[in-house]
């Protein structure tokens, strides 16, 4: 059985395997009760993309500017991503520019790690999947997140080594993280340890409800 809170949505969530009866689920559910109450008092309020946001861009903190007499186009520039145009339409416009910047840097770098391991992706896409950061199929198309964009450097290049090291090993055996290891060049557990940090914040931006 299997107990998750949904930062996004702000629900909890419960599986359990077929043989296991739901009232049985449910009574070991609410034996929980501390782990849900540290999980809400831990839980972020979203964050949309408006003007003054403060978001983390590559790990780094940058405020978001309407300026109408900016481009519409977004710039990134000293802390700040400042956007002009309409400002109802001010955070689609940085949500698509955060799109094809995360699009623009997964791409750059599956092509850098697959190049040093011999190996190519057949195409690099990205999603918004809500429990997955990366994903590879059997045909060697790679899949990410792009809220990747938003993690730090390294968490980020770990995932990118992650599914890199799937095109030639779609198992998580010995040659795989031996491989995964290789492409990352760094500390594989702290990276992983600071994704899974980061991961609430992470969840929450562009969210509105």
């Amino acid at each position: 059985m299997r107990l998750r809170f949904d930062d996004r949505e702000h629900i909890l969530k419960l599986t359990h395997p077929r043989g296991v009866r739901q009232s049985t689920a449910l009574a070991w559910a609410a034996t929980q009760k501390p782990w849900v109450e540290e999980q809400l008092e831990q839980s972020l309020p979203p964050e949309p993309l408006m003007h003054g946001a403060v978001i983390p861009i590559e790990g780094s903190d940058v405020e978001l500017v309407w300026d109408e007499r900016s481009r519409r186009t977004p710039v990134l520039m000293a802390g700040t991503l400042v956007c002009g145009g309409p400002e109802e339409s001010f955070a689609r416009r940085v949500e698509l520019f955060l799109k094809r910047f995360a699009l623009a840097t997964l791409s750059r770098e599956t092509a850098e790690f697959a190049d040093r391991a011999g190996l190519r992706a057949v195409s690099v896409r990205i999603g918004d999947a809500r429990t997955r950061w990366g994903s590879c199929s059997s045909k060697g198309a790679v899949r990410y997140s792009w809220r990747l964009i938003l993690a730090p450097r390294e968490a980020r290049r770990f995932v990118v080594a992650h599914e890199v090291a799937h095109l030639k090993h779609l198992d998580h055996g010995k040659k795989f993280k031996a491989l995964e290891r290789e492409l990352f060049e760094g500390d594989v557990a702290a990276a992983e340890l600071l994704l899974r940090e980061s991961a609430p914040r992470l969840r929450r931006i562009a969210v509105t409800r």
